[in-house]
């Protein structure tokens, strides 16, 4: 079985064994880029829609500022901003910073980090704004603290209402992580255009790609459907 399609693999001009590994090279860079982007993004965003709930405007104010920014801009004009302009800016490659920014992988993550935080901040926030009031009302009544009210009551149920918007802002930021081919990262679409380069077929290069990508995501909302399906049990009717 293996014999055979390695077989097929060497007799095909393009999808050879060689321009098969360089596609998974890019797969792994591209799972690489987006899980690090996500994970980062959910630990910075929760604390962020916490302040970004608070009455208090010192505390509210910068958030909102920080999330209208890095959701009124294109993504790909902040990768731009942080790759090629912290480099320009004077004693930065005398600095510790160096090592970072000269790697595009940091840079990048860096972007896709504070872009996906945003957007997550605001999803949490309105979650966290939907909470019943009887809820925290019945926190309060069995004397449970501030803090443990929203760790044991709002965060969880934030967390269940925010699951289908969340998973919106997953698939999105699998689909922005095409951009960084343009910071000289072999991702999924750069190792496609190498490929196209090498053997000028748009088509076969980019097609199948494209089918890579619709393969992840199907996977990622196949995957917060069963979340969703365990999540949400207590919403269902019992059965009879």
């Amino acid at each position: 079985m293996l014999e055979s399609i390695y077989a097929f693999l060497d007799q095909n001009e393009i999808f050879t064994s060689t321009t098969i590994l360089h596609y998974w090279s890019g797969l792994t860079m591209t799972v690489q880029l987006v899980v690090l982007s996500l994970f980062l993004g959910m630990i910075l965003s929760v604390p962020l829609a916490v302040a970004r709930t608070s009455k208090n405007p010192w505390i509210n104010r910068p958030v909102w500022v920080y999330v209208y920014i890095f959701r009124g801009t294109p993504l790909l004009i902040q990768l731009y901003l942080i790759y090629y302009g912290v480099a320009t800016i004077e004693g930065i490659q005398q600095s510790m910073f160096w090592a970072i920014v000269e790697d595009a992988f940091y840079p990048c993550l860096i972007a896709f980090v504070l872009n996906t935080a945003a957007y997550t901040t605001e999803i949490l926030r309105g979650a966290m704004m939907a909470t019943p009031r009887g809820e925290i009302e019945a926190g309060v009544a069995y004397g449970m603290s501030r803090f443990t009210i929203l760790r044991r009551i709002i965060l969880p149920s934030s967390f269940r209402r925010a699951l289908p918007a969340y998973s919106n802002e997953v698939i999105f930021m699998l689909h922005a992580s095409s951009i960084a081919s343009v910071v000289t990262i072999i991702d999924l679409t750069g190792a496609a255009r190498d490929i196209y380069a090498r053997f000028y077929a748009p088509f076969d290069a980019f097609l199948f790609v494209a089918a890579i990508y619709l393969c992840l995501t199907f996977t990622i909302v196949y995957g917060f459907k069963r979340l969703e399906h365990r999540w949400h049990r207590h919403l269902r009717p019992l059965e009879s």
